[in-house]
């Protein structure tokens, strides 16, 4: 798929990696709109930052967490930009505490941000891009979703399940040219990960992740493009990590 002309939808667009991906789309000729919780400073950068590359950008502030905002999503930017030929899911969250320590509250909000949004921007977006015969969806899952993490059950449980959402999917729509595909990130320099201390960094650097450094939310979306561009990749969920899934000792 080539970008120039197409029409995007990134959620979680404002900030990080969403925002990073976004930019890239832009500069490769696509309209994006940008959806995230906060019409911020950050956000009003990123917007800027896609228009300076010539292409139109719809901020649109929304929460994947309620599937409502989700649809909405879909439906403003197909109604202000054009029918959708790319939605990349990169909206997320936390979801802390093992079995004993999440609330039922936190691990119901980690599947409607994670797993249930991903399941309302689709139904909403398939129609559009089956009609097109033409479509690319990349989801954000996580490293966690492929190893374990101790006290953070429910985090590798929507992430992982996210994974199987991809594959489901993409062997779903494949005849309608619908490619859908997952990146899992690694650590990854954005605010997400701005919280850990200098002794668990260190011990990532040295000890956890191969090529002693982490990644940044550009890398991630200069992967996020190729899946989106190239044609022939559909139901594979690539990580991006340094080398730290492969690791056993």
């Amino acid at each position: 798929m080539q970008l120039n002309g197409k029409v995007a939808l990134i959620t979680g667009g404002t900030k990080g990696i969403g925002a990073a991906t976004a930019i890239l789309l832009a500069r490769q000729g696509a309209d994006v709109a940008i959806a995230g919780r906060h019409e911020d400073g950050e956000a009003i950068k990123t917007k800027n930052t896609i228009e300076s590359a010539g292409c139109k950008c719809l901020m649109i502030k929304a929460d994947m967490a309620d599937a409502d905002d989700a649809v909405r999503c879909v439906n403003q930017t197909n109604e202000q930009l054009g029918p959708l030929d790319v939605l990349v899911h990169c909206a997320g969250g936390n979801v802390t505490g093992g079995l004993l320590e999440v609330t039922p509250e936190a691990w119901h909000e980690g599947f409607n941000v994670h797993v249930h949004a991903v399941f309302h921007l689709c139904r909403a977006v398939i129609p559009i891009m089956r009609k097109k015969r033409e479509g690319a969806i990349v989801l954000i899952s996580s490293v966690a979703g492929i190893r374990s993490l101790p006290t953070n059950i429910g985090y590798q449980v929507v992430k992982g399940a996210i994974i199987q959402f991809t594959r489901g999917l993409a062997r779903e729509f494949a005849d309608h040219n619908i490619r859908i595909n997952c990146v899992a990130p690694g650590i990854i320099r954005t605010a997400f990960h701005q919280n850990m201390t200098a002794q668990q960094k260190k011990l990532n650097l040295d000890h956890r992740i191969p090529l002693h450094r982490e990644g940044t939310p550009q890398q991630v979306a200069e992967l996020i493009g190729e899946l989106i561009t190239n044609d022939y990749i559909t139901g594979e969920t690539v990580t991006i990590d340094g080398g730290l899934t492969m690791r056993i000792a």
